[in-house]
């Protein structure tokens, strides 16, 4: 016997409530570049081993990143350089526009594919990365 529960008064005008399903035409999120002022570029799976497979896997341009995930911060101008020496990918122009356009001299790539606690991130770096994550999510909603 199946249970049949009627809908709330929230949910009869409309509203909806809960985690966001992606668009089965629509790629999940798995890498995201974004600068200080939340200016970002999304990358599927595709696009970042693209990324990573033609930027030598953006060492040339990091600063400081985690050594358990793909989470890092990038020197926009070395970023700038190692786009023009690359080959052209899916988002290279917007990721470039990002680099150009940049408020500081940083971008921070988000490893959205795996869940880490960068634990293991130990330098001076991790504070800022955390910093700009934290300032970007905004204010935590107390219940």
């Amino acid at each position: 016997m199946t249970a049949t529960v009627a809908p709330t008064e929230s949910a009869r005008a409309g509203r909806r409530y809960g985690a966001a399903v992606p668009a089965p035409d629509r790629p999940v999120a798995d890498l995201v570049v974004l600068d200080a002022d939340g200016h970002d570029v999304v990358f599927d799976a595709a696009e970042a081993r693209d990324l990573h497979a033609l930027t030598g896997g953006l060492e040339g341009a990091t600063v400081s990143a985690c050594p358990s995930c793909r989470s890092r911060i990038l020197a926009v101008v070395a970023l700038s350089d190692l786009l023009d020496d690359a080959p052209p990918f899916a988002r290279s122009g917007e990721l470039a526009d990002l680099a150009d356009d940049a408020p500081t001299l940083h971008v921070y790539v988000r490893d959205l594919a795996q869940r880490c606690a960068h634990r293991e991130w130990r330098d001076p770096g991790a504070e800022e990365w955390a910093d700009v994550m934290i300032e970007l999510a905004g204010p935590v909603i107390v219940r």
